[in-house]
């Protein structure tokens, strides 16, 4: 008597296979390069490949998973007629120059002030507004200045935009001059705009030392936010450099909303302050990047627990080395790519984005003019409408 096996099993259905599952085609779709090629070539794979890519869902979550590592996608040149782009990447990925093109009304003279998360701030001197711009998508918002703030003048001001964190939509404008009427009290203020609410909010000031050794190459007897250089977002904070009379760091806390003046040690001064650039540390955190002579000097901001700060060396870039050039007579740092940490150094007339993490860098093009230039890291996909950038 054969003893009974239980419940026979059906056999089981073949497994579906992992490109057969939409969710996880939408995970491994969602980590294809954030390069302009990438998601137009998985479209052009299969009518269903292409519904997954182009729903808006997707897209956004695309841009999320890639809102630290966006692409350079080129650099809008400071000052330029019109705000020019220079692309930066190679095709099948290169932006054409006049598919990110600005149009101006009769007797606009456009300033950029930096990018960030997809925008582009910009100063317009007739009349005097400033204009937030989604080059991707072409909306553009332009905001009243404060009356106020206009009386210092805008070759002075400088500022930044920048999204809140996973909103899309919603953007902050933030403006900052120095307040030199008064000599002895000195204030460094700032005024913050929030698209959600639609209007400026208090000043926020801080005091600027007025008696502190300064670049013995700074001759100007006022104290001014450097306007030829954009902010600097690292972390929680926006940077700027501090020029004239008094040379240093302005740093603006967006969480507590708050202006604090960071001073830099005499003896980094006297290297000639113009040559330094405001970078990301190793390991994060405030780092200043020096030009001395052929060579780059990283330097990081520490602050111990009694609240001291001071300026460490972590190390020496030998640009001889490290450009392949037979001959350099000359480097200057144009500009800086924050997500990328990477800068643009213009040497010998041709331009050189350098990594400062891997030292990997990658020649760009001859630049018809030095110009300080503002790089636009993004994920911009044609043909797919995908929001610019989520930070």
């Amino acid at each position: 008597m054969t003893a009974s096996l239980g419940p026979r099993c059906r056999p089981c259905s073949p497994a579906a296979g992992p490109l057969e599952d939409e969710d996880l085609l939408c995970e491994i779709l969602l980590r294809l390069p954030p390069q302009p090629s990438s998601l137009p070539r998985a479209s052009a794979v299969c009518k269903r490949w292409r519904r997954l890519v182009s729903d808006p869902d997707f897209s956004r979550r695309f841009c999320h998973h890639h809102r630290r590592n966006p692409p350079v996608l080129g650099l809008f040149i400071r000052g330029g007629d019109g705000i020019p782009f220079e692309p930066t990447l190679d095709a099948p990925n290169r932006v054409p120059p006049g598919r990110f093109s600005l149009p101006r009304r009769d007797g606009a003279i456009f300033i950029s002030l930096g990018c960030r998360h997809g925008l582009v701030l910009i100063l317009n001197i007739r009349p005097i507004q400033v204009l937030v711009w989604d080059p991707i998508n072409g909306k553009q918002h332009r905001l009243d200045i404060p009356t106020w703030f206009l009386t210092h003048g805008t070759k002075s001001m400088n500022g930044a935009v920048l999204r809140a964190a996973r909103d899309i939509q919603q953007f902050h404008v933030v403006l900052t001059v120095v307040d030199n009427v008064d000599e002895q009290n000195r204030r460094a203020l700032a005024y913050v705009y929030s698209s959600e609410t639609g209007i400026w909010g208090d000043l926020i000031s801080a005091p600027v030392p007025s008696k502190v050794p300064t670049s013995l190459l700074i001759t100007d007897d006022a104290t001014m936010v450097c306007t030829i250089r954009p902010g600097v977002l690292l972390g929680d904070s926006l940077y700027w450099i501090l020029s004239g009379n008094f040379a240093g760091i302005l740093n603006f806390d967006l969480k507590k909303q708050s202006l604090a003046v960071i001073q830099v040690p005499r003896h980094m001064l006297q290297n000639g302050f113009y040559n330094s650039w405001i970078v990301r540390a190793e390991g994060g955190g405030l780092g200043l990047l020096w030009k001395i002579d052929h060579s780059f000097q990283l330097w990081k901001k520490k602050t111990d627990c009694d609240a001291v700060v001071s300026w460490v060396l972590e190390r020496t870039i030998e640009l001889n080395n490290l450009l392949p050039l037979c001959a350099i007579w000359s480097q200057i740092i144009l500009g800086f790519a924050e997500e990328n940490n990477a800068v643009f150094v213009w040497t010998d007339g041709l331009l050189f984005m350098v990594h400062l993490d891997s030292l990997q860098f990658k020649e760009l093009c001859e630049p018809r003019t030095i110009s300080y230039y503002h790089p636009f890291e993004s994920v911009y996909t044609p043909g797919n409408s995908m929001p610019s950038h989520i930070h």
